[in-house]
């Protein structure tokens, strides 16, 4: 019995490691941000619009990661790509000019979204072959990453170690520990239904629970992208502290995507999801509300509460009415949401204030309250 539970964990372990590798390097490209608005002179809307180009670049990969899926298979997609993927963050980091770090945001976003699509498709598989709910565990150990690379970002400055340092030695290390997990014995022998991601909208029957994934993956979008820059300009921190807001998301999403599964065994999907949103209205209104680090940093915490489950369900869900092409529907709304409106959020913070566009945020995680009973299945 011990046996067979090593044999089946042992692809868990390369899933995941697909998971972390993500989660580290977009969370280490979250905790820069102010560094690089400050290297290049931006104010929050020219560097909205530089910044629509990492989502784009993952827009444009879903389909293509897609095709090459069920071609290739997603294990060896999710190789693929893993070597670009940490050599564009170092290209972030070494980019000299605003055209060259426009070049390579998009790259980034591209390898970003393609690992994305390889890396789930994988874990269906994996999920599958264990005969057991473990996809929860994978997007815990993608929020892991994320903690370690935002962690990682308030040591560097901390340090006042260069930002062009900093993401190489994360390339470097994070190649180095959790390649080798990667090449982990494993087949692919299911093709997913990821082909018609980019194309595909949810019919009417999805529609609503496409509208509750834009609200998750907006607030998980300005999370990542925004959360620095406000704790640094409108709270006051210093470039340090400011990486705490997305540290303290990440870890309560790690939590809470620990428990998901029971908390829904026992209480069913909308109550989890209602329960779900108050968390991330709350915490939202302590970050508007707040003055100092605590409070503030305490709200970015309840967010990530919040917002831990709301996605998983919403996939869930869609499976449950249309498998994989339900999931590849859903998923234009959440990551379309998550990617391209923290460029949105960058001009209305330029034409009013950060505090008014986490109030807009806030009201569209009200909205997953509204509509919870749609998660029901």
């Amino acid at each position: 019995m011990l046996e067979k539970k090593c044999v089946l964990l042992t692809p868990w372990r390369g899933v995941a490691a697909g998971f972390l590798l993500n989660g580290i390097l977009l969370g280490t490209w979250a905790s820069r941000v102010p560094a690089v608005m400050a290297h290049f002179h931006f104010d929050k809307a020219s560097f909205g619009g530089v910044l629509v180009l990492l989502g784009l670049g993952a827009l444009v990969s879903f389909p293509i990661a897609g095709q090459l899926s069920d071609s290739l298979g997603a294990v060896r997609v999710a190789r693929m790509i893993a070597i670009p993927f940490l050599l564009s963050i170092a290209f972030l980091g070494l980019a000299p000019t605003i055209p060259l770090l426009a070049i390579a945001l998009f790259l980034f976003g591209m390898c970003h979204g393609s690992m994305d699509v390889a890396m789930n498709s994988w874990a269906s598989e994996v999920e599958k072959h264990m005969r057991r709910s473990v996809m929860s565990s994978f997007h815990a150990m993608w929020s892991v990453g994320a903690v370690l690379g935002a962690a990682s970002g308030y040591v560097a400055t901390a340090f006042q170690a260069p930002v062009h340092i900093h993401f190489l030695v994360i390339a470097v290390m994070t190649g180095g520990i959790l390649g080798p997990f990667l090449l982990l014995d494993w087949r692919s022998t299911i093709r997913t239904h990821v082909r018609g991601a980019g194309l595909v909208l949810p019919n009417s029957a999805l529609l609503l629970v496409g509208i509750i994934a834009l609200a998750s993956g907006l607030g998980e979008g300005t999370a990542l992208d925004w959360s620095a820059v406000y704790l640094h300009d409108v709270i006051g921190t210093a470039q340090s502290d400011a990486a705490l807001g997305y540290t303290g998301f990440s870890a309560a999403m790690v939590i809470m995507r620990l428990n998901a599964d029971s908390l829904v065994t026992r209480w069913g999907s909308a109550t989890v999801a209602r329960i779900s949103s108050f968390s991330a209205v709350f915490g939202i209104l302590l970050i508007v509300a707040g003055e100092t680090l605590p409070l503030v940093v305490g709200g970015f915490v309840l967010m990530g509460v919040g917002y831990a489950a709301v996605l998983p369900l919403a996939f869930s869900r869609a499976a449950a009415d249309l498998a994989g092409k339900g999931i590849a529907s859903v998923a234009i709304f959440a990551y379309g949401a998550m990617t391209l409106g923290p460029f949105a959020i960058g001009f209305l913070a330029e034409a009013t204030t950060m505090r008014v566009c986490f109030i807009i945020v806030g009201l569209f995680a009200v909205l997953v309250a509204v509509l919870a009973p749609v998660l029901q299945q």
